[in-house]
Formats: structure tokens, C-alpha cells, sequence
């Protein structure tokens, strides 16, 4: 969406027409000197959250957030310098969201990865535009932060760094799919299945006619002995029940739970 290579070459002309060279990333250099700066980042951050969340990504422009801070578009420039650079501070913002405090951790490397999926849920689905984010942004101190407690929890578990990885994103893999099917489903209905199943149910009655039970047996199989429409609304509800995160999130965790029993019963033949 954003083209870094070509922004790095014209970050790098600049920094030749000024006869000096600057840090690349944002993280790299300090907010300008100022015993009272106008603008932290972390305010200009803030700002952009609001901005995504009540107007969507693509309002999320140097110019508006500019506007939003009452101050002018050349002032925002002379805390961040492109537009990759106001990201790279709302992903720090988005993973300060998801840091727990460590005396809000859990104990326990089930309790302690459960709780990090969920709160990564919860951000995603008050954040939904957060999909829409270039995947190459400036990774800052949260992001890293996330990533170490992450890995302490997964350490408790006794398995090799490289395994201990490997189910951190298998966990964020669950949790991302997730985000990805419920949002844009939630989007759509809103509070308001009910009003869908009576618009369409007819149509999901004439369609399921026309399907030979005998080729697709199960999907008879689930919609039988219900009117098309409570059966429509019984499947949105279940597409939309905060609880199915959680049956789904227990079963990847049993998995898991499943292979650090094995590979410590493993460690323990001699």
C-alpha cells in the first residue's frame, strides 16, 4: 500500500541536500528539543487512534491529524516526517494496547498465552480498520515489548526457543482469522440478524430446494427441522457469539497443551 523503498530514496535525497545524515527510523531519533513540547507522540498517536475509529484508515491523513491536534500540517511534519513514520507511532499505540501489566499477567503459560489472545482480540475488534495497515510499519518499543512477554510466557513451558516461536504464531494465527471473519461480519449486521434472516430467509429456503439431499447430505443435515429463517439466525448468532472465540481458543490451547506433555514425557526417557 505504501511504497517504503521508494520513501526511503526520497528520505535519503533530503538528507544529501541537507549535507547531513539523519536516522531512518522514527525510533532512532528523539522528539524535538523542547523543554514543553506541543505535540508528544504519544498525543499525536492518540489522535490518529480517534481518527481511524470514528472515520476509518483511509481518513488517516497528515492533514486531518494535523487538524485534530488544532495545529498545521507543516507544524505535524516537524514531529513526524512522512506518513510511514505517523503509522509506525499508531502501531506503537496498538501494541502498548495489548501489553498486560505485569501484575495483571496470569500465572501459567495456558493462562498467561489465553489472556494475551484475548486481549489482542479485543483491540482488533475495537480497531477493526487495523487490518487495513501496511504490514512493513516501523516496529517501536511496544511492539517489542508484546513480543518479550510473549515469549516469557511461552517459556514456561519448557519447550526450545524455536518451538516456543512457532506456537506464539500459531496462537496469533488463530487469533488474526478470527478477527478477520468476525469484523466484517459484525460490520454487516450489526445488532440486527434478526432483520436479515426475515429478508432472506425465503431466499435460503428456494436455494436449499434445490439442492439434492443425496449429494449434500450435511447441509440438509443442518438446516433440518427448522423454518430457513430461525435456522439463518441461529447460525449469525453463532457467528457472532463472543463465546465461540473462547471454544476455539480453549481447543488450539489443548493442542498445544497436548505437545508440551509429550515432549516433556519424551525428555524424560533416558
Amino acid at each position: 500500500m505504501y511504497d517504503m523503498s521508494r520513501e526511503r530514496s526520497r528520505r535519503s535525497v533530503r538528507g544529501r541536500r541537507a549535507g547531513r545524515s539523519e536516522p531512518r527510523s522514527i525510533w532512532a531519533r528523539s522528539e524535538p528539543a523542547a523543554r514543553r513540547p506541543a505535540h508528544s507522540r504519544d498525543a499525536i498517536a492518540r489522535a490518529a487512534l480517534r481518527i481511524a475509529d470514528a472515520e476509518g484508515f483511509d481518513a488517516l491523513t497528515m492533514r486531518r491529524v494535523a487538524s485534530e491536534l488544532g495545529a498545521g500540517t507543516m507544524t505535524l511534519y516537524h514531529y513526524v516526517r512522512t506518513k510511514d513514520e505517523l503509522l509506525a507511532l499508531v502501531d506503537n499505540a496498538l501494541m502498548g494496547e495489548l501489553l498486560i501489566p505485569a501484575g495483571e499477567l496470569p500465572e501459567g503459560w495456558r493462562a498467561g498465552i489465553g489472556e494475551i489472545a484475548r486481549r489482542t482480540r479485543d483491540v482488533f475488534v475495537r480497531h477493526p480498520w487495523v487490518v487495513e495497515m501496511p504490514k512493513n510499519v516501523d516496529d517501536g518499543p511496544n511492539g517489542t515489548l508484546h513480543f518479550e512477554q510473549s515469549l516469557a510466557v511461552m517459556a514456561q513451558t519448557g519447550l526450545p526457543p524455536a518451538e516456543r516461536l512457532e506456537l506464539i504464531v500459531l496462537v496469533d494465527d488463530y487469533v488474526f482469522g478470527y478477527v478477520e471473519r468476525f469484523n466484517p461480519i459484525h460490520e454487516f449486521l450489526g445488532e440486527r440478524p434478526t432483520r436479515l434472516a426475515e429478508r432472506y430467509s425465503g431466499e435460503l429456503a428456494a436455494r436449499l430446494a434445490k439442492l439434492d439431499p443425496d449429494t449434500f447430505p450435511n447441509l440438509h443435515a443442518l438446516l433440518a427441522d427448522e423454518e430457513p429463517g430461525d435456522a439463518l439466525v441461529r447460525l449469525l448468532d453463532l457467528a457472532l457469539d463472543p463465546a465461540r472465540f473462547d471454544r476455539g481458543l480453549e481447543l488450539v490451547l489443548d493442542g498445544i497443551a497436548q505437545h508440551v506433555e509429550r515432549a516433556a514425557r519424551n525428555d524424560d526417557v533416558p
